[in-house]
Parts: structure tokens; C-alpha cells; sequence
């Protein structure tokens, strides 16, 4: 039972909010202040954009409190520890078909994985997932991926996650939206269910259907970010004397938003001699396996308003695209203007506006631009374009907010403006898809009166999509849609008779319902009772403040996630395979087959001597000899050769008399890494030269040499073979790239998805998220590595000399290093593009530059060195590089390994600082 706050003697309340504000770029709660009644069904009203969501947000503490006080079940929201004591007592389900779900997870595995967040063991989980998925209907799909469910059965399955702890107070934010009649009523007779199996419960709902409303206890009516009116529905529509909650919301709106504001009336359609706009027959599209149109057939005759209603996914928007020419049909025929749809026909397209689902205008140019930028994408002569801007500017009310940009305005002035912009050129048919989901009733009504003028008085053919019952009654006629098929078509007044129906929502689900029965694996017609488990003792839920199967449930759901999407599997996989060839075979420090040209002025037979040395080495390449030196400085010049040997008079004369013999080199110093090599090169000939006595001609004499000798030889790598190197540096480098990247769009992925919320509202930490989410990662790292050794060993020949259990060891602290490095880097990404392009970055430019990998540590001085001692690279090189060529121990090694190892608790603490626990 849930702990109440005593507002006045014998009511309660389950949250309360004071003086509460919030804002983003723009307002979006302004001081509101509300008493929110316990133990009922109370429901926001208001549209799209008016701060329901964002309450719905601090009520449930998946927002940081700006301004204000927020007290939910008897306790101080803005105290982390009163939240994380109550999320094990509030579920919330925000706003989104699925949000919380995870689309790769089946049914059951969503299910099980919000159990596990709750501290459920296997047995408890298993029954109470069970009775779940029998009580919602979802039984016979529970194997079914949460991606391949319809609208309807992806809010019972957020529901179903929702309750699967037995929550005190349920908050769902528009739960409904985008789902058809039948599943939104078997959605509300499942909530209504659960209430009277336990009616202590209280449930907050955001809506912006208010026939839905209608239904609920308590309201609160909101617009601009502040509350209108609150009580319950009968009540209200007693104080603002009104039949329905849409007129008593109306009525509440500020004067000056309602000021003009009249009963929509619809004058009969003029008959127009003309064949049908659009014909479609047998019209079918396909990808791959799944079917979006199933063999629709209508047609829409020219001034008709033609409603086509249905569900999100049931295929309106995609048999729209297809008339519009931007998919083809898989089968079937539509024809346009008496003309098959050919997407290159420019004249018939430029007859056709089309207004998308989602905005799609340019949000930074203003409302003006937007209009004169379409009008000369249609080729209006300028002065025409003027004319007709200013025209629509006037006729759709734009003129008080022509020099904002269309990212700040209101939601209903902004489906104008997308209306303006799909008739500037004056189009004979228009396509608008939902044009008004989420406006206010009188901005919907205002948009209405717009396409009636069109219809009526202009002849304009209107095409609209809509899941609004009472907006599909405007039309002249509708298909209804279901699982891409047209299930009839008709007047709505003929359809409602036809099925002996009181309205038009009745009409429509008693067809959902009839199509329900002939399709095969489809949800049943009606949900089973639920019979929630008994409430359990808050005492047997865990409250440590870590928890291994907690952190567990996110290590098992991205592994899932993870071997289900093959695109994010092939380049954790193959990725570093790919690399390392590319990089193995491609980067090399070897310099061999260097072109020189030689200018011999001794000739004798100790500078011919010489000459053989230099070509009998594989680095050099002789071409033809010099003539002089001018010869020397233009070939050098033109490239044909990158180093000149010029051997004086005299070389062999000095020779035999053991007198220091000098020989001038000449060297293309363009590349300085490159010159630095052939130098050397040249050097270790010339040397070995002077100690070969039998070239000399001393061996029998016995003189005594000039020169001390100094013998250099290499240790490790002998033949000073660059592929030793790059091999094992390329296996630390990989292992840095990888990693980090997928780490980072793991965690950005959830913002984007809008799963995170998962995070602020259960009782998961920041650190057990971390670590789960980490674990799968290193586990594939440790993959990789497997993997890079092997192709070591056997593809590139390089010999493991040191210990490989050490190297295993070392290489699984470093990625544990260079997964919580990815952590970091996502803390301040937003976007996954982000976060690849800034993990790769931030971990390329380190690793080649600062780590060793090109340039030895030891000479790297400054910034760069600081840089260079921060990242892990730097201490997995020598383990990497030690192990393959140097055969060293673990006492050569045991520092570098410290080191690393102080990595991993470093970055994730760091991770973890910035990682929000709440949203703005």
C-alpha cells in the first residue's frame, strides 16, 4: 500500500507538486502547482508539446528538477535517495510506441530482463512472466521479437514489463497513441482489470485523445505549460457547462486561443466530370518477406476528401509513398491522373503535395523562407512566388510568425506551415499523412476548415491518413486499413450502418475484429483477465546497492542484442580481422629496393670494390651511372633516384695506405623518415666494407687498420624485419579501437533509442549499468585477441617468444581498460555518428601518435608525453611487444601490467561522474 501524503481529512494524495518549472530551449512547464489524488485513474489532456510528458518525467524521477518542489509517495524527489528507495514502488511507460522495449529481445526477454532489474529470482520471474503474458493475450508470441509486434502488442508488452514489480503508482505517458481502436480498447478493459484486482493502485496517464479521457477518474487539463482545470470529467463539464470532454477542453483554453473558434461544418462535395484521380488495384509492396500492402484496391475521385484510417504499421504510409511515387510497387497497378505513377514523370508530380507524417520542412529557415525556397523548387516565375507566399501567409494566419524559424513554432502553426508549403504550387491532388497528430482540438478544427476550402471552392483532391475516428467522419469516404489490407470503403455514415454500429469506432473495431478471426498467428480478439500476482513484502526485494543479477540483466540483454543484430556483429567480429590484414600487409617500415646512381671518379679496382657491396644488398637498386654532378643534382630533383653515391679520386689509394677514405652521399630528404633508413643503410654497407680486409688487400700484410671497429648487432628482431613490429603493435592497437568504439555506441544507442529511461526509473545503478553493459564487450575483445594471435602466428609468421597465458592476462585487463575508455567518450555523445567518429578519434590519434606504436615514447616530450602516459596503449605496447619478440616474463612486465590495471577503476570512475542518473 502505497505511503499517502494527507492533503485535507479523508484525502490523499500520491505526489504533489509545488511551484514547478521547467524549460528546454523554450518553456515547458511554468510553475504549476497540483495535487494529484491517490489510488484512481487520473489522466492529463492537453496536445502534443504542452508539458504532460515532461511532468510525467519529474513524477516518475526520469528528470532533473529545474524549479520547484516534487513529493511522490510521501518523500522529496529531489533526494536520490528517497528516488532510488521508491522506483522499486512507481513503473513507468514513456511516451513511444516501445520506447522502454528492446527491439532484438523476444517478448519473454523484455519481460524477464525488467524482472531481473527488480531482484527477482528464476522461479519467482518465471511465474510471474507467465501469468503476465496469459493475462495480456502475449502468450502465444512470447518467442516473437519485440520489433515484429504491432503497435497494440508493443504497449501490452511495456505494460506488461510496467507491472512485473506490482508498482503502487503507474505512470503511463499517451500509452494509446498510434494504436487502432481494438487494440486501444482491449489496452483500457486490461487496465481497468487490473484495478479491481487492486484498486489501491494509482495510475497516471497522459493522453490527447479525449474521448479517451472520458473514461478516467480525475483530469487535469493542461496548454502551455501550465494547468487549465483539475477534477473529475464530470465536474469539469458541469463547471464550463459542456457535453464532452473535447468541448469542456476547449472551453478551458485561454480566450484568445479559442476567440473565432466555431462548430466545423462540412458543405456537400460539387460533383466533378472527370475520371479518378488516383486508381489503385491489386497494389502490393514487399520487403523481403514481410508485407506492408497486401493487394489494396480504391480509388479516389477528383474534390473528394478520402480518409484512410488504420493503425501505425498498418501500411497507410506506405501505399502514400507509392502514389506519390517514392516506392514502387512489388505488384499491382496505381494510376495517377488516368496515368500509370512513373517517379520520373516531373509534370505529373508537380500536380501532387505531399505533407509527410513527421515534420519535414527546414527548421532552420523561417516560416517565409520555407515558402519561397518550395516555390522556386517548383519553378514559380519570382513574382508569381511572391504573390502566392503572401497569399497563403494570409490565408493559413502565418502572418504573425513569418520571421521565425519553423524549429520554434507551435505545433498547430507549424502543421500550416507544412500545409502552406505541400500547395504553394498549387497542386490538383493532396497527400497528408496524420497531418494532425498531437494539435489541440481547435488547431485541428482550424486545419480542417483549410482542406475543406481546398476541396470545396479549389477542387483539390485530398488523400488523408488519420487513426483519429472522429477527424475520419469529416471525409467524404474511408478505407479502413488493417495489417495492409483495405478491410471496405465507404461513406462513414455507410460503413457505421453496415455494420449495425452506434459510431464509427464501433464500425472500425468490429471489422478488426472480423479480420482478427480469419488471419492465423495474430492476438486474440479479447485479453484474458489479469490476475496480478499478490503483492510481495517490499522487504524481500534487494536493496544493496550493487547487485550482480542486476548487472547481469544488462550483460545477458546486450549480448542478446548483440548475436541478433548481424550488422554490429560482423564489425565487432571481423572488424579487427579486416584491420589487422589491412594494417598487417599495408603499414610497413621496411624501405628495400631504394634506386641510387653511382659517379665512380676513382675507378680503381677498391671503388669498383665498393660498388659491388652496395649492389650486392637487397635494399638497393642500381640505375644507370652518373655523368657529373649536375647530372646528380637534376636526378635527384626529378625523383628517378632517392640517394647518389660520388666515390673521389684517390678512394682506392687511401685505402691502401690505410688512410681515412671519405665516399659523398647524396640522400632525397622529402621523406625524413625514409632518408633516415637509407642512411642507415648506407652507413652499415660502408662499414662493412672498411672491415672486410680481403677487399682491402691488408689481409696478408697484417697492417694495421685506421679505424677502430665498432660491431653493431640487433637483439630481438635480427634481420630488422618491420612485420615483427607492426604485428604486435597492430594487436594493441585494435584492441584499443574496437572495444572503445563499440562500448561507446552501445551506451549512445540507449539515448537514442530512448531506452535509458530504464536507467532512471528502476533500480538499477549507474555502476551495475556500466559493468553489465561492458561485460559482453570484453568478452568479444577477448574474441578478437584469440583471433589476432592466431593470424600472428600462422599468417604473418611471427614467432610468440614470450609467455602466452601472460600475454591472455594482459590483454584482458587492457580491454577492460579500453571498454571503460569507450564509456567516457559516450558520457558526452549524444548521437552514435558521434560517438564512432569521437571514439576514433580520440583513440587513433593517441595510439599512432603518442602511444609508441610509430614513435618511441622516450622521445616524445611534453603535452604529447602527458598524453601518451593517459592512455592504456602506451603500457600495452612493451606487454605486446615484449611477449612476441623479447620472450619477457612477468617480472619484466609486472609494471606496465599495474598500470593498466589502475586504468579500468580510473575510466570507470570517470564514466560514471558523467553519466547522468537523470534527464534535463
Amino acid at each position: 500500500m502505497a505511503q499517502l501524503v494527507m492533503v485535507e481529512p479523508g484525502q490523499s494524495v500520491v505526489a504533489r507538486l509545488v511551484e514547478l518549472g521547467h524549460r528546454y530551449r523554450r518553456v515547458a512547464l511554468g510553475d504549476v502547482t497540483i495535487d494529484i489524488p491517490a489510488g484512481r485513474l487520473v489522466g492529463l489532456i492537453g496536445p502534443d508539446g504542452v508539458g504532460k510528458s515532461t511532468l510525467l518525467g519529474l513524477v516518475a524521477g526520469a528528470k532533473r528538477i529545474q524549479q520547484g518542489r516534487v513529493w511522490v509517495l510521501g518523500g522529496d524527489m529531489a533526494d536520490a535517495g528517497h528516488r532510488r528507495a521508491i522506483c522499486r514502488r512507481v513503473a513507468y511507460m514513456p511516451q513511444g510506441l516501445g520506447k522502454n522495449l528492446y527491439p532484438e529481445l523476444s517478448v519473454r526477454e523484455n519481460i524477464e530482463f525488467f524482472g531481473r532489474l527488480f531482484g527477482q529470482g528464476r522461479a519467482e520471474r518465471a511465474e510471474r512472466v507467465d501469468e503476465l503474458l496469459h493475462s495480456t493475450g502475449l502468450a502465444p508470441f512470447a518467442g516473437r521479437l519485440a520489433r515484429q509486434l504491432s503497435g497494440g502488442m508493443r504497449q501490452k508488452l511495456g505494460l506488461c514489463c510496467a507491472l512485473i514489480h506490482d508498482p503502487d503508482l503507474l505512470i503511463l505517458d499517451e500509452p494509446t497513441t498510434g494504436v487502432d481502436p481494438l487494440s486501444r480498447r482491449q489496452f483500457w478493459q486490461l487496465i481497468q482489470r487490473m484495478r479491481v484486482r487492486r484498486p489501491e493502485m494509482s495510475i497516471l496517464v497522459a493522453t490527447a485523445y479525449m474521448e479517451e479521457a472520458e473514461r478516467f477518474d480525475w483530469l487535469i487539463a493542461m496548454n502551455a505549460g501550465k494547468v487549465l482545470a483539475a477534477g473529475t470529467p464530470a465536474d469539469l463539464m458541469v463547471r464550463t457547462a459542456t457535453k464532452s470532454v473535447e468541448e469542456t477542453f476547449i472551453r478551458l483554453l485561454p480566450e484568445q486561443l479559442r476567440d473565432g473558434h466555431h462548430a466545423l461544418v462540412i458543405p456537400p462535395r460539387r460533383r466533378f466530370d472527370h475520371e479518378h484521380v488516383i486508381a489503385a488495384h491489386g497494389l502490393a509492396r514487399r520487403f523481403g518477406e514481410f508485407t506492408a500492402v497486401d493487394r489494396v484496391d480504391f480509388a479516389i475521385e477528383k474534390g473528394e476528401i478520402f480518409g484512410f484510417v488504420g493503425s501505425n504499421g498498418c501500411g497507410k504510409s506506405t501505399t502514400m509513398k507509392i502514389l506519390t511515387g517514392l516506392l514502387p510497387a512489388s505488384e499491382g497497378e496505381a494510376r495517377l491522373f488516368g496515368q500509370p505513377i512513373n517517379a520520373t514523370d516531373v509534370a505529373s508530380r508537380a500536380r501532387v503535395g505531399y505533407m509527410s507524417q513527421a515534420f519535414s520542412l527546414y527548421s532552420e529557415l523561417t516560416v517565409r523562407q520555407n515558402l519561397d525556397l518550395h516555390a522556386r523548387l517548383f519553378h514559380l516565375p519570382a513574382s508569381q512566388a511572391r504573390r502566392r507566399v503572401d497569399e497563403l501567409i494570409a490565408r493559413f494566419g502565418l502572418a504573425e510568425h513569418v520571421e521565425q524559424l519553423a524549429d520554434a513554432l507551435p505545433l498547430g502553426i507549424r502543421q500550416r506551415l507544412s500545409l502552406a508549403v505541400a500547395v504553394v504550387h498549387r497542386p490538383d491532388l493532396l497527400i497528408l499523412d496524420e497531418p494532425t497528430s498531437g494539435v489541440d482540438p481547435i488547431a485541428r478544427d482550424s486545419f480542417w476548415e483549410l482542406l475543406i476550402d481546398l476541396s470545396r471552392n479549389q477542387g483539390v483532391t485530398i488523400f488523408v491518413s488519420t487513426h483519429f475516428m472522429n477527424e475520419a467522419a469529416r471525409c467524404d469516404r474511408i478505407s479502413l486499413m488493417d495489417g495492409g489490407r483495405v478491410l471496405d470503403t465507404g461513406a462513414p455514415a455507410d460503413l457505421v450502418r453496415r455494420r449495425g454500429a452506434t459510431s464509427l469506432e464501433e464500425a472500425f473495431v468490429g471489422y478488426l475484429e472480423e479480420a482478427a478471426e480469419k488471419r492465423t498467428r495474430e492476438e486474440p480478439a479479447s485479453a484474458m483477465a489479469v490476475a496480478p500476482a499478490p503483492a510481495r513484502s517490499r522487504a524481500e526485494m534487494p536493496s544493496s546497492l550493487f547487485s550482480l543479477r542486476r548487472m547481469l540483466a544488462y550483460a545477458i540483454r546486450e549480448a542478446l542484442e548483440l548475436m541478433r543484430d548481424p550488422i554490429r556483429l560482423a564489425f565487432a567480429l571481423g572488424g579487427t580481422a579486416f584491420l589487422m590484414l589491412v594494417f598487417g600487409y599495408g603499414i610497413t617500415t621496411d624501405v628495400n629496393s631504394l634506386s641510387i646512381a653511382v659517379l665512380d671518379r676513382d675507378n680503381t679496382y677498391e671503388s669498383r670494390a665498393y660498388l659491388e657491396q652496395l649492389r650486392g644488398s637487397s635494399y638497393f637498386t642500381e640505375r644507370a651511372p652518373l655523368r657529373d654532378a649536375a647530372d646528380l643534382q637534376d636526378r635527384l630533383k626529378r625523383g628517378e633516384v632517392t640517394a647518389t653515391v660520388e666515390i673521389p679520386p684517390g678512394f682506392g689509394r687511401d685505402i691502401r695506405r690505410v688512410r681515412p677514405a671519405e665516399v659523398a652521399v647524396w640522400i632525397d630528404g622529402a621523406m625524413p623518415f625514409r632518408a633516415e633508413t637509407i642512411r642507415g643503410y648506407l652507413q652499415g654497407a660502408h662499414q662493412r666494407y672498411l672491415a672486410d680486409q680481403t677487399i682491402r688487400g691488408h689481409a696478408a700484410s697484417g697492417a694495421p687498420s685506421a679505424d677502430a671497429a665498432i660491431e653493431v648487432r640487433f637483439r630481438y628482431n635480427q634481420d630488422f624485419d618491420s612485420i615483427y613490429a607492426m604485428v604486435p603493435a597492430q594487436i594493441a592497437f585494435q584492441l584499443a579501437l574496437i572495444p572503445a568504439i563499440l562500448m561507446a555506441l552501445a551506451i549512445v544507442r540507449e539515448k537514442e533509442l530512448g531506452s535509458i529511461v530504464n536507467l532512471y526509473v528502476t533500480p538499477v545503478s549507474r555502476l551495475e549499468f556500466l559493468l553489465g553493459k561492458q561485460l559482453p564487450y570484453i568478452a568479444v575483445a577477448m574474441v578478437n585477441f584469440a583471433l589476432m594471435v592466431a593470424m600472428a602466428l600462422f599468417l604473418f609468421g611471427v614467432p610468440l617468444k614470450g609467455s602466452l597465458p601472460l600475454l591472455a592476462l594482459g590483454a584482458l585487463i587492457y580491454v577492460a581498460a579500453t571498454t571503460a575508455y569507450g564509456q567516457v567518450i559516450s558520457a558526452f555523445t549524444s548521437t552514435q555518428i558521434a560517438a564512432l567518429f569521437g571514439t576514433a578519434i580520440l583513440t587513433v590519434l593517441p595510439a599512432t601518435m603518442f602511444a609508441g606504436m610509430l614513435v618511441p615514447t622516450s622521445s616524445i616530450t611534453g603535452f604529447g608525453a602527458l598524453l601518451g602516459r593517459l592512455f592504456p596503449m602506451t603500457y600495452f605496447l612493451p606487454v605486446s611487444l615484449g611477449a612476441f619478440t623479447k620472450g619477457l616474463h612477468f617480472a619484466d612486465l609486472a609494471g606496465n601490467l599495474l598500470i593498466l590495471a589502475a586504468f579500468m577503476p580510473g575510466l570507470t570512475l570517470l564514466g560514471l561522474v558523467l553519466l547522468r542518473n537523470q534527464e534535463k
